[in-house]
């Protein structure tokens, strides 16, 4: 089933849209509402494949707060005003545009290149991810990354070639990647794949020394024992 949410704050433009997702079949609605502010705290929580999205919203417009999240939905932007278009789509994760009043056609259509965006996202190999930095997704494996380092509000993601650094927190990533990726320090995260020698509390992974903290050291060799 492909969620979404609706964020419109003329009540009867969500009514119109709840209408037509009614007949739809294999999309769920799992809230709507009228500001940004409020389906700010619905992510914060909650996980949806894509938004309907108003852009001229009463607390901030609908493209800015898109550009606030770290890792947004796929959207579907739903505006009165046309001349809008060329500037939404630079959003990497803007599928269509529609223009109210839209009839059920042209609302079929938006959902259906949706569903080819989630499926090709599902029919991804599961040995990546993709990293959002600067409005750009960027396909990395994950056997190829070697640690995470946090460094503030930023993370550095290293594999061999490349360092792949953007905002987010180490917690945020803990829970989304494989078991083999293990926290072993307040600021990073080790591929176990990679470890090429453990010497009382510190690791190497080719030339590099890193930590281990004292809370983090009992999980990581249970988990590093587990592996090997």
């Amino acid at each position: 089933m492909i969620t979404c949410i609706i964020i419109e704050d003329e009540l009867p433009a969500q009514k119109v849209l709840k209408s037509f997702l009614n007949k739809t079949l294999n999309i769920e609605l799992l809230a709507s509402f009228q500001t940004a502010k409020e389906a700010h705290r619905f992510l914060q929580t909650n996980t949806v494949d894509f938004v309907f999205l108003d852009i001229n919203l009463p607390d901030i417009m609908g493209i800015d707060f898109m550009k606030t999240l770290i890792n947004p939905p796929f959207i579907i932007i739903t505006t009165a005003y046309p001349d809008y278009a060329l500037d939404s789509f630079d959003l990497e994760t803007i599928v269509d545009y529609l223009v109210k009043p839209f009839s059920f056609d042209r609302f079929l259509k938006a959902i259906r290149k949706i569903e080819q965006r989630v499926k090709q996202i599902e029919t991804e190999p599961n040995d990546c991810i993709f990293l959002n930095i600067d409005k750009t997704l960027h396909k990395v494996l994950l056997h190829e990354i070697l640690y995470v380092e946090s460094d503030r509000n930023y993370l550095t993601f290293i594999t061999h070639e490349k360092k792949y650094v953007f905002i987010d927190s180490l917690k945020n990533w803990i829970t989304k990647l494989p078991q083999h990726f293990v926290q072993i320090h307040k600021s990073y995260i080790v591929n176990l794949n990679h470890i090429d020698k453990i010497a009382g509390n510190e690791i190497h992974i080719g030339k590099i020394c890193i930590p281990v903290g004292r809370t983090f050291k009992s999980n990581f060799m249970m988990k590093f024992n587990a592996e090997n």
